[in-house]
């Protein structure tokens, strides 16, 4: 992955709403709607967030039925981790 790609995953990272969004998906795969139960926003905003985060290639979506279902792509913040790590060379 190269500074760019990195530079868009952190950029999605740095909204405090996003950032619980991942935290919230590190337990598991999750529904749109049991997402939605954790925020004080409308439907539309939960949205905004989970196109940024799956544009930056964050997390992945899926649709069953009428509901989305969204999870974390484990590869690309393995890369991330292991891009911090590389910067603390001794």
């Amino acid at each position: 992955m190269d500074f760019e790609s990195i530079s868009i995953i952190f950029k999605a990272l740095s909204d405090v709403n996003r950032l619980k969004i991942v935290s919230l998906l590190s337990e598991g795969e999750k529904c749109a709607c049991v997402l939605l139960d954790n925020f004080q926003f409308k439907q539309s905003t939960l949205s905004y967030h989970m196109k940024f985060l799956a544009e930056s290639k964050i997390i992945y979506a899926r649709s069953e039925g009428k509901w989305m279902y969204y999870s974390l792509n484990k590869d690309n913040l393995n890369v991330i981790i292991d891009t911090l790590k590389s910067f603390n060379k001794e």
